[in-house]
């Protein structure tokens, strides 16, 4: 039982030492912050606008969108990592099935260009 506990120890010793990190990181910013709210500072803030109405009111479908791309170009990110780590094994088949995967996502990135669809304005 004792070399059970032998090879955790390292374990515990980085969860203890984050631990006190995260602590000493959270009662700095207690104890050095400045807190003097005004007007400004406590005010309801959201989205980049002052709010003009209520919370159930209608957004633009410009805030769906642009969340909709960022969840498509991050899930592609995801793909990559796997495949970048483990190229070697996977040989060209699995180079080249990646470059149409890629491809893919290029024409859909230009088709989402051209239509405006990362235009703000």
């Amino acid at each position: 039982m004792p070399d059970l506990l032998m090879d955790y120890l390292p374990v515990i010793i980085f969860i203890g030492i984050s631990l006190v990190i995260g602590l000493a990181l959270l009662l700095s910013a207690i104890i050095i912050a400045v807190s003097r709210p005004d007007s400004a500072k406590v005010s309801t803030y959201e989205c980049g606008f002052d709010p003009f109405d209520d919370a159930r009111m209608r957004f633009d479908v410009r805030f769906y969108l642009v969340a909709i791309l960022f969840i498509i170009f991050d899930l592609e990110v995801a793909f990559l990592f796997p495949w970048a780590i483990t190229l070697k094994e996977i040989g060209v088949f699995g180079f080249w099935s990646m470059m149409v995967f890629l491809g893919v996502l290029t024409v859909g990135f230009a088709y989402e260009w051209r239509k405006g669809a990362l235009e703000w304005d």
